[in-house]
Parts: structure tokens; sequence; C-alpha cells
């Protein structure tokens, strides 16, 4: 019996990167074997054991033949016969088919090592277009390692719109694309994801809402890139350099839709596309079930994001209208997420990539000056019942409108 280490955790000790994960393939064993050995079987369609003290995943060496349709059409064949090459051979990417033996030793039967010089994604074999999944696997890897130079082959690329054209990107699950979506987010580079999927036609597929933001025009005025589906992906990059929150990330990503579907005859205005979108975030976040802190998280961004673009010419009501719709007196981590975002949309537009936002400032200094407002006092003043709410808003307008007060004539936030 051997034991190796494969796939991601390799490649990223051969980059000099953090590894995550540990995966382990075990040779010349069977399930008795290790199940006697303590090792507790997890695998429904495969052998897959967990270690008895690390917990770690360890699965013995298999081959697959594709049987049906979808990443979950293959029937795997496992037996102590099959060797580390032989297992290798099923993977998605070369830079992913090599694995590391008790010694030290690389066995790299594919050209991983070569691949992973080049900063090359290439695909291990021809077998690569019976798995639709790796389409958004690729395209998650390019985000992953954009930040190395990595770039997908010609060829690879070739294959996945192969697969796209296969229709077999239709028969995902909603778990799996959003999974890889959201490990995209966690990425250097998410826009990356975005971009490789449309590439290759398949954000058409599985993110139909995105890839409509394409060739929708915006006021030249206000965005110099123009093109709505553009701007998301610039502004995809600007929130990945403020948070590495992925919630926060993927509201970035959600804030134009409404844009997609509006008139062409009221192009390049958008007027109503903050009303708009948040119909198309929900059914989108339905589809793929979405985490609800994800889905309420984006909404707030899609419907108030103008409002807090606007912030130094909105009342003392208005800002704290906005405020309330955060509900950030129960969840003040909210204000700053929101912000974030906005920022990121300000921000990701061409030119105005370093640009100030000091609505996020406004804000900020706006939420403080309302949070001074004690309820303690207002129920000592003889305040009862809906009274205590009515006056609460009142002091909090005055307070907001007094710290309006002593800025500066000539600051920005200064209506």
């Amino acid at each position: 019996m051997q034991i190796f280490l494969v796939g991601g955790a390799v490649r990223d000790r051969l980059l000099n990167i953090a590894v995550h994960d540990q995966d382990w393939v075990v040779v010349g064993a069977t399930p008795d074997n290790l199940i006697k050995n303590g090792f507790v079987a997890v695998g429904k369609d495969f052998p897959v054991f967990l270690h008895p003290e690390t917990k770690q995943e360890y699965a013995l060496a298999r081959t697959e033949r594709k049987t049906g349709s979808g990443y979950k059409g293959f029937d795997c064949y496992f037996s102590s016969d099959i060797t580390i090459e032989e297992d290798l051979l099923r993977r998605d990417l070369t830079i992913n088919a090599m694995a590391q033996d008790s010694k030290g030793r690389i066995i790299d039967p594919y050209g991983g090592q070569t691949d992973l010089n080049n900063r090359i994604l290439r695909h291990v074999s021809s077998a690569f277009v019976e798995d639709p999944l790796r389409v958004l696997r690729v395209a998650r890897f390019a985000a992953k390692l954009q930040h190395l130079g990595f770039t997908i082959a010609e060829e690879t690329q070739d294959l996945m719109k192969q697969i796209v054209m296969s229709k077999e990107l239709e028969h995902l699950t909603a778990e799996r694309v959003w999974q890889e979506w959201h490990k995209s987010l966690s990425t250097q580079d998410p826009q990356v994801f975005l971009s490789a999927l449309r590439n290759c036609g398949a954000l058409k597929v599985v993110l139909p809402e995105l890839d409509g933001l394409f060739g929708v025009p915006q006021p030249e005025k206000w965005h110099p890139e123009i093109d709505t589906g553009i701007h998301n992906l610039l502004v995809a990059k600007q929130i990945a350099l403020l948070t590495p929150s992925t919630k926060v990330r993927f509201a970035a990503q959600m804030h134009d839709l409404g844009k997609g579907v509006t008139p062409k005859a009221e192009w390049p205005s958008h007027k109503k596309h903050c009303h708009t979108g948040q119909n198309i975030i929900k059914q989108l976040c339905d589809r793929i079930r979405v985490p609800n802190e994800y889905r309420e998280l984006a909404l707030i961004v899609c419907k108030q994001h103008s409002n807090i673009h606007s912030a130094e010419e909105l009342r003392a009501e208005t800002i704290l209208k906005v405020l309330n719709s955060f509900d950030v007196w129960r969840k003040p981590e909210r204000l700053k997420e929101v912000l974030l975002a906005c920022m990121a949309d300000s921000r990701g537009r061409t030119g105005y990539e370093k640009t100030d936002y000091p609505q996020k400032t406004l804000f900020e200094q706006a939420y403080q000056a309302a949070l001074s407002i004690n309820v303690q006092e207002i129920i000592k003043d003889g305040f009862q019942d809906g009274a205590i709410r009515e006056e609460m808003e009142k002091r909090r307008i005055e307070a907001i409108r007094s710290f309006r007060k002593t800025l500066p004539k000539n600051s920005p936030l200064n209506p």
C-alpha cells in the first residue's frame, strides 16, 4: 500500500502559496484494508475515507468512465491494481494532476510542472469534455492564479466552448454553480472567473443575469468604460482590493443587474435599475440557492447605492431613512459592508480607480451622530410607547443635521 499527496496541495506547494486542504490517494489497497486501520468510510459514489486522527480525506485510486449526462454521469472503478498515473489521468488540469510520495518525490506524468513554470492552465486529456463542472473549475483556477500570471491554454478554451455547445452545462446542479462562484469570490481576482466564463459562452448559461449586462451602454460622462458588463468586472476587481468578505464581494457584483433589463429606448439612462434589479437578484438567488445573508446584503446595495452616491445632496431625513433601511441599529456591521460595495462601484470606472469616496465618510459620521441619541434620555423626558420611537427619529434627524452644519463650507460633504 502506498499513500500519495495529490492535487491542489502539491500544486500550491510548488507555487509556494498557502496550502489549505490536503487530499490523499491510496494505491494498492482495498476498502477493508483502510477500515481495519481505523479509517472511516464517507464516500457514497466512490471510496473515500477519513483518517482516524487527522480527519483528512483518503481516496482509493480510481478510474472513471462517462455513462450519462452532467458531472454525476460517471461510473467509478477502483481496484488495488490501479496505478497513481492512472488515477491522475482522470483529473482536470495538468497542474492538478501531480502527486507526491512519502519521500517527497513528485510524480508528474502529464507535464504539470512544465505548465506551472509556463503559467498555463491546460487540460490533462480529451476526457476533459466529459465533465461540465470543469468549465467552472478552470474559470475559478484562472481567478485564483491570475496574480501569478496564469492563462488558459487556447486548446483548453476550445474544449470549454465545446462543453458549452454540447449543453452539458445545463445539467449542473444549483449547488455546484454556487460553490464554484463562491470559491471564486475569495480569490484576488474574482472578475477573472466571470470573464473566463463569458469568453467560452458559459456565463450566458449559468449566470445569464450577469451576462446580460454586456453590451448595455451607460452615460459616458459617468462611465468612460460605457459597457455595463465591463463596469461590473471593474467593480468586482475593486471590491476585492477593499475587503476579503465574500458576502460584500457578491453584493458588489449584483448591484447593477437592473441595467440588464432597461428598455433599449431608454439607453444609456437607467433610472429604474435600483428597483428592477431587486427582483432579478431574488430570482438569481432562488435559482442557485444563494445563502440568505448574501441575498439580503445584495438587495440593500442594489436598492441604496444610488442614494449613497448622492450623499452630499441628501437631506438629513433621507440619510436617516437610508440608515434605517440597513437595520443598522441592530446590525452595525452592515454600514461598512454597504459603503465598501458602493466605494467599489464608484472606483470601478475607467480612470476612477483611485479616487476618494467622501460619501463613505459622510454616512459613517452621520451614523455616529445619530447613534449618540440615548433612548433612556427620551424615556426620562416623559415619552412613552410609540412616541418614544417617533421622538428618537426626530432627535436623530436633528443630530445628523447639526453634524452637517459643522462641516467646512467647501467640504464635498456639505450640501
